[in-house]
């Protein structure tokens, strides 16, 4: 194989890697101030916290921001339970910086409420569904409310990637390439 021919099928490999590039790079995600509102703090409007999470589509790579200032509040997370009954004992995750960022890793249902004595049974409480609207949004049943062993949180672990199958053929197809280059840069040295 010559130089000219050697060449001509890196410019095809390039090609492919940056139709590969686009394909497999696009990653988007939302920054979501909590509520819309200018701080996380006791609603005038005891169902803004309800409403709220029913206007966005949440999911995997998403943030939710709580600002409030942190010498008159704070963020728990808690379990399905605590949330209903509003007990701010023994949280999942507690954030107090008055800038608090919660990343969501992982699909499903994390329960939301302040710290601060009182706040949960005004309704300073959010319910956020990740990855699809959950019915628990409507109403917690006690069978949903269930404690689980682990739950998400701010540090929790980095998803794994779900690669479509067109994806897959992608990246098939470029190893398919990439194999038929290593062969030709071989034949072409040897």
């Amino acid at each position: 194989m010559g130089v000219m021919s050697l060449s001509s099928t890196m410019m095809v490999l390039l090609q492919v890697m940056i139709l590969l590039g686009q394909e497999i790079g696009t990653v988007s995600s939302t920054l979501y101030k909590v509520g819309d509102l200018d701080a996380w703090g006791i609603p005038i409007d005891a169902k803004v916290y309800t409403k709220w999470p029913k206007s966005h589509s949440f999911k995997i790579g998403d943030s939710l921001l709580f600002l409030y200032p942190p010498s008159e509040d704070s963020l728990i997370q808690v379990t399905p339970s605590n949330f209903k009954s509003c007990n701010t004992k023994d949280p999942i995750l507690y954030m107090n910086d008055g800038n608090s960022l919660f990343n969501l890793t992982q699909n499903g249902t994390l329960y939301f409420t302040s710290a601060n004595p009182g706040h949960c049974t005004k309704y300073q409480k959010l319910l956020v569904s990740v990855g699809t609207y959950s019915a628990e949004a409507e109403a917690l049943s006690p069978s949903s409310a269930a404690d689980g062993p682990s739950y998400q949180n701010a540090f929790g672990s980095i998803p794994l990637s779900q690669k479509s199958s067109a994806t897959s053929s992608l990246i098939s197809a470029f190893s398919t390439v990439a194999a038929s280059l290593a062969c030709a840069v071989v034949g072409a040295i040897m």
